[in-house]
C-alpha cells in the first residue's frame, strides 16, 4: 500500500509506477483505492463510475479498469454534501456526518467485497491511500488508510513530497501522530518531486532513517517531462499550461469543475495553448471558448451569472465557437427545470440560451453509460460528417432540443434523453454534448483546432499523428523508468516472492 504524508504528494504516480513495473515483468497487477474523493471520473465497461486516477493506474498495468478498483467515490456537490458512489452507482447524497457516521458499516463492506474480488483476479494489488493516514481528528472514521491497510494485511510505502518543503518534519510528524501498530507496518519511505543536488539532501535522509527507523527507498526526481491527468481539480492550480501557442482556447474554471480531462487532448495540439479562466477572470482574447463539466449546473450557472462572465460568454458567441461539455452543455441552453430542487438550492433558472435546449432534472437517477455515436451534418461540424465519436456519459438532468439541431446521433449510450436518439446540440458557432472524452477523438478534435486554425489564416495540419496519445503512452513509460532507477526495488521484490 501507497499513503502519503499529504495530499498530491505523489502517490498516484508511485501505484501508476509500479503498476506498470510489475505489469511488463509479466504479473496481473490491478490498483485499488478504497475510497477516492474526485471530480475527474470515468465510465468503465460495466457502465460503473469510478475516478479517472484509477483509470489511468488500469491502463499503465494493462488491464480493464472496474469498479472493484475504486469501490467508493465521492463527488462533492455543494457544501458539506457530497454524491456517495458505490461500486460505480450512486447511493445518494450526503453530508459529511450521515457519512461518516450512518454509512460506514456499507461503505467497508463495499470495500472489503471489491478487495476479495481483486484478490481472486489479480497476482499483485497496489493500494493507493487518500490524503494523509495521520489526521488524528478521523483516525476512528478512517476509511482510506490504515484501516485499508490492517483489512489486506499490507505493508505501507509512505510517500513524501519535498517540493512543497517540510518534508523531514511531515515524515517525522506522520510516524509521530500514528499508533504504534500502524507505524510499524511502514517498511519504507520515499521522497518525490525533489530538483536539487542530492548529496546535499543525503545527510537529512540518514538522520530522518535514525529518528523513524524506516529506511529511504530513493529519491524522484521531479520531471516536467510527464504528462498525465490530473486527479483533482486543486491540482490544477499547480498545473502549468503552455501560453505562446498561435490558437489560444479558453477554458472555464467552473467552481465546481468536472471531468477536466476532458481538455487534456487539446494541450497537446500543435501551436495550442489552453487559457485557463478563473471566476474572477476577464476571458479576454481567445479564438475558442469551452465550458466543461460540473457537479452541479444550476449553482455554477448562478456563479457565471454573478461574476459578469455569463454575459461575455455570450457577447462572444457571434465571434468564436463556444463549446459545452455535460455540465457546460446545459447551462449553454435556455433553461435547467430543477422544481424538487435535486440539483442544487436554486430551484429552476434560465440557462445563457444560446443553445434552444431545455434541461430537466429528477426524470431519472444518473446516467452512467459508455455511448458512442455519429457526427451530424450541421453548423461548424459539417465537415466531420458522418465521423465516429466514442465517449462516456455521467449526467442526472435529460436535455430536450427545441429549433436547434442535434450533434451526434447515439447508436450506444442515452444522450439528450433516452427516447431522442439524438445527442448535444448545434446553433452557429455554439454546440454542446454530453459525451465526456468528445475531444479525445483524434479527427474530431484536430479538425476543431483546424477549424481555428484556418480561422486565423494558418494552414490545417490534418491527420498524420496524435500527440496525445503518444505523450500519455510515453509518460506511463518513462515514470516506470525514472521510478526503477531512482528506488531501491528490494522491499516491493520482496513482497511478491
Amino acid at each position: 500500500m501507497v499513503q502519503g504524508t499529504s495530499s498530491n504528494a505523489g502517490k498516484s504516480v508511485v501505484v501508476t509506477a509500479l503498476c506498470r513495473t510489475y505489469a511488463k515483468r509479466g504479473y496481473k497487477v490491478a490498483p485499488f483505492k478504497s475510497q477516492n474523493m474526485s471530480l475527474n471520473s470515468y465510465t468503465t465497461n460495466e457502465n460503473a463510475e469510478i475516478a479517472m486516477a484509477q483509470v489511468i493506474q488500469a491502463e499503465a498495468a494493462g488491464v480493464e479498469p472496474s469498479y472493484n478498483m475504486n469501490p467508493i467515490l465521492l463527488k462533492p456537490k455543494e457544501d458539506f454534501i457530497s454524491q456517495v458512489i458505490v461500486h460505480g452507482k450512486p447511493a445518494g447524497d450526503m453530508n459529511f456526518y450521515h457519512y461518516q457516521n450512518n454509512f460506514r458499516k456499507e461503505a467497508l463492506e463495499a470495500i472489503e467485497s471489491s478487495l476479495e474480488a481483486l484478490k481472486k483476479d489479480y497476482d499483485i494489488i497496489v493500494i493507493e491511500g487518500a490524503g494523509s493516514p495521520a489526521e488524528i481528528n478521523m483516525l476512528d472514521k478512517d476509511l482510506a488508510n490504515m484501516q485499508i491497510a490492517r483489512m489486506a494485511d499490507a505493508d505501507v510505502i509512505l510517500v513524501a513530497d519535498i517540493d512543497r518543503g517540510g518534508v523531514f518534519a511531515s515524515i517525522a510528524g506522520t510516524f509521530s501522530l500514528l499508533p504504534e501498530e500502524d507505524r510499524e507496518r511502514i517498511k519504507g519511505i520515499i521522497i518525490n518531486k525533489f530538483r536539487g543536488n542530492l548529496d546535499i539532501l543525503m545527510p537529512g535522509i540518514r538522520q530522518i532513517e535514525d529518528i523513524v527507523g524506516v529506511p529511504v527507498l530513493g529519491v524522484l526526481p521531479y520531471d516536467d517531462s510527464l504528462k498525465l491527468p490530473e486527479e483533482d481539480s486543486a491540482s490544477l492550480s499547480e498545473h502549468k499550461y503552455s501560453s505562446d501557442g498561435r490558437i489560444k482556447i479558453g477554458v472555464m474554471r467552473l467552481p465546481r469543475i468536472s471531468n477536466f480531462t476532458d481538455i487534456d487532448p487539446l494541450e497537446y495540439e500543435p501551436d495550442v495553448s489552453i487559457k485557463l479562466i478563473e471566476m474572477c477572470d476577464e476571458i479576454g482574447d481567445v479564438d475558442a471558448l469551452i465550458i466543461p463539466g460540473t457537479r452541479n449546473s444550476v449553482s455554477d450557472l448562478v456563479a457565471l451569472k454573478e461574476s459578469g462572465l455569463a454575459d461575455e460568454i455570450k457577447s462572444l458567441s457571434s465571434k468564436i465557437p463556444i463549446f459545452g461539455i455535460c455540465g457546460g452543455y446545459q447551462i449553454l441552453g435556455n433553461d435547467i427545470i430543477d422544481d424538487n430542487f435535486k440539483e442544487s438550492k436554486y430551484g429552476s433558472v434560465k440557462g445563457l440560451a444560446l443553445l434552444d435546449v431545455q434541461t430537466r432534472f429528477g426524470e431519472v437517477e444518473k446516467i452512467v453509460t459508455q455511448s458512442q455515436g455519429k457526427v451530424l451534418d450541421e453548423g461548424m461540424f459539417e465537415c466531420v460528417n458522418g465521423n465516429i465519436i466514442k465517449g462516456y456519459e455521467l449526467h442526472e438532468g435529460l436535455s430536450y432540443l427545441r429549433n436547434s439541431k442535434p450533434l451526434l446521433e447515439v447508436a450506444e449510450g442515452c444522450g439528450n434523453n433516452s427516447e431522442s436518439g439524438f445527442d448535444g446540440a448545434v446553433n452557429g458557432l455554439t454546440a454542446g454534448t454530453y459525451f465526456h472524452g468528445i475531444f479525445h477523438n483524434f479527427h474530431f478534435r484536430r479538425f476543431f483546432t483546424d477549424y481555428l486554425r484556418i480561422s486565423k489564416g494558418y494552414e490545417k495540419l490534418g491527420f498524420d499523428r496524435d500527440d496525445f496519445v503518444e505523450m500519455k503512452n510515453f509518460s506511463i513509460e518513462r515514470l516506470a523508468e525514472i521510478f526503477g532507477e531512482n528506488i531501491d526495488m528490494e522491499i516491493f521484490d520482496k513482497k511478491i516472492r
